[in-house]
C-alpha cells in the first residue's frame, strides 16, 4: 500500500511546532479567522444569533486557528459547534492537548481524515483553511469540497502561498530533490538541507529573500514544510481568483485590504484613476505586482450566489472595535495630532494619512459605544457628515491593516 507522503511528513514533523504547555502563557492569534475580523467581513458585524455557530477548521494542523477560534468564541459567550479535521494523528493530538490545556475540550469535535470529505459534516457557517489547499495534489478539489460544505449564508477564510514573496523557495526545493532522496529518513533529509543552506552564497535568491523565514525560525518542522514538502505550489492573485471562481465562490476581501489597493503604493493621480477603474480582482493583481512582497494570500470568501452585502459598513449604529487589547493600548498611546500612521510590513514602510481628530476619536472607542454615541461625545459634537468624513479616513487606515473593525 502506497504511503501518502504528506501524511507521513506531518506524522514525523507536526506543523507548526507547538508545545501545549505554552497555552498557559499566550494565545496565538492571526489571520484568517480572528473572530472580530471574520465577523466584520463575512457577517456584516454580527454573527447568527438563532442557533449554534458551526465552524470547521479544515486541515487544522497543530491547532493555531482552532485554539484561537475556540478561545475567542468562548470569551465572547458564543454558542459554537467547532469541528477539526487533519490527516495526521500526531498533529491532531497536539491540537487536542492545546484545547484541553485551555479547558475547551467540550467545544470541539476532532477527526483524523481528509478535508475532501467536509460536506459529510456540514453545512458550516464558517470554514477556516489556512496553509492547506496549496499542498493538495489538485487544489481545486479542496476548494470545491469546502464550497460544498459551506452553508448558503456562510463564509470561509483561506490562506495560500503567494508567488511574488517566495523568491528562492522553489529553486531550493528543486535543488534538494536532486540531493536528498525520497527514501532517506526525514531527519537525514533535514540534516542535509541544513548543510545545503549553510553552503549557499550571498547571491542565492532564498538567502536574499527576507520574507521567508520558516527554515530559520520554525525548527525542523518549519524547514521540512518549506523546503522538503512533497506537494507545494504558490499563487498569483489571478491564479487564485480563477480557483475561487471555479469552485463557485467569490472573494469578499484580501487581508490586509490596503496591501491589495494600488493607491497604497502611489500618489500619482493618473495611475490612481486608472487603477480605480479596474475590476476588484484586477486591482488586487496590480497591487500584488506593485508591492512584490506577498509570501501568502489571505482571503475571505463566500458562495458566489450569496447576493447580500456581507461587510460591516460605517453607520450611526455601528460599534467600532480594536483588533485586540494590544492594538487598543498602542493607539491609546498615540500622541495627539499625529498626521499619519506608520506601517511596516514585509519590508515595506508606509505612512498612512490620518484626520486631525484621529486621536480624539480613537480615545472614545471602547467596544460598546456606537459611532453616533462617539460623535455626540466629541468636543463641539460635529454634525454627522463632518464626523463621517473624519472617521472614514481613520477607518480606511486602521481597517486597511486589520486593526479596527465594526460590529453591530
Amino acid at each position: 500500500m502506497a504511503v501518502d507522503p504528506v501524511r507521513a511528513q506531518y506524522e514525523t514533523y507536526p506543523y507548526p511546532a507547538r508545545d501545549p504547555k505554552d497555552e498557559a502563557k499566550r494565545l496565538i492569534t492571526g489571520s484568517p479567522s480572528h473572530l472580530r475580523e471574520l465577523t466584520h467581513w463575512l457577517f456584516a458585524g454580527r454573527l447568527p444569533q438563532d442557533r449554534p455557530f458551526r465552524l470547521l477548521v479544515a486541515g487544522g494542523g497543530s491547532g493555531d486557528a482552532l485554539t484561537m477560534l475556540a478561545q475567542q468564541t468562548a470569551d465572547a459567550g458564543i454558542d459554537a459547534d467547532i469541528h477539526y479535521v487533519d490527516l495526521s494523528e500526531a498533529t491532531r493530538k497536539i491540537a487536542e492537548a492545546r484545547i484541553a490545556a485551555r479547558g475547551l475540550t467540550g467545544r470541539v469535535t476532532f477527526r483524523t481524515g481528509s478535508l475532501l470529505d467536509a460536506a459529510e459534516w456540514g453545512p458550516f457557517d464558517y470554514i477556516d483553511c489556512c496553509g492547506v489547499l496549496h499542498h493538495l495534489p489538485v487544489p481545486q478539489d479542496g476548494f470545491r469540497a469546502l464550497a460544498a460544505a459551506l452553508a448558503p449564508l456562510g463564509g470561509m477564510g483561506v490562506m495560500v502561498y503567494g508567488e511574488t514573496g517566495r523568491t528562492g523557495v522553489y529553486e531550493t526545493q528543486a535543488a534538494l530533490r536532486l540531493l536528498a532522496r525520497d527514501d532517506e529518513p526525514p531527519a537525514k533529509r533535514v540534516a542535509l538541507a541544513k548543510r545545503y543552506l549553510n553552503a549557499l552564497p550571498a547571491s542565492n535568491r532564498l538567502v536574499r529573500n527576507p520574507l521567508v523565514r520558516d527554515h530559520k525560525t520554525g525548527g525542523d518542522a518549519g524547514l521540512y514544510d518549506l523546503l522538503l514538502h512533497s506537494t507545494d505550489r504558490a499563487y498569483t492573485v489571478p491564479q487564485l481568483e480563477a480557483e475561487i471562481a471555479a469552485a463557485g465562490l467569490r472573494t469578499v476581501t484580501y487581508i490586509d485590504p490596503a496591501r491589495y489597493a494600488p493607491e497604497t503604493y502611489t500618489r500619482e493621480q493618473d495611475l490612481r484613476n486608472r487603477a480605480a477603474a479596474l475590476a476588484a480582482g484586477d486591482r488586487a493583481a496590480l497591487a500584488e505586482a506593485m508591492a512584490g512582497n506577498m509570501p501568502v494570500h489571505i482571503a475571505y470568501l463566500t458562495r458566489a450566489d450569496r447576493a447580500e452585502d456581507t461587510v460591516a459598513r460605517i453607520a450611526p449604529d455601528a460599534v467600532p472595535v480594536f483588533r485586540d487589547a494590544e492594538t487598543e493600548a498602542e493607539f491609546r498611546a498615540m500622541p495627539p495630532g499625529a498626521p499619519s500612521l506608520p506601517v511596516s510590513i514585509d519590508g515595506l514602510d508606509l505612512a498612512l494619512p490620518l484626520p486631525r481628530d484621529a486621536k480624539t476619536i480613537l480615545d472614545r472607542i471602547d467596544g460598546t459605544s456606537s459611532l453616533e454615541q462617539i460623535r455626540q461625545d466629541l468636543p463641539a459634537a460635529p454634525d454627522w457628515d463632518r464626523f463621517h468624513k473624519s472617521f472614514t479616513q481613520l477607518f480606511a487606515a486602521l481597517n486597511g491593516f486589520s486593526q479596527l473593525f465594526l460590529t453591530r
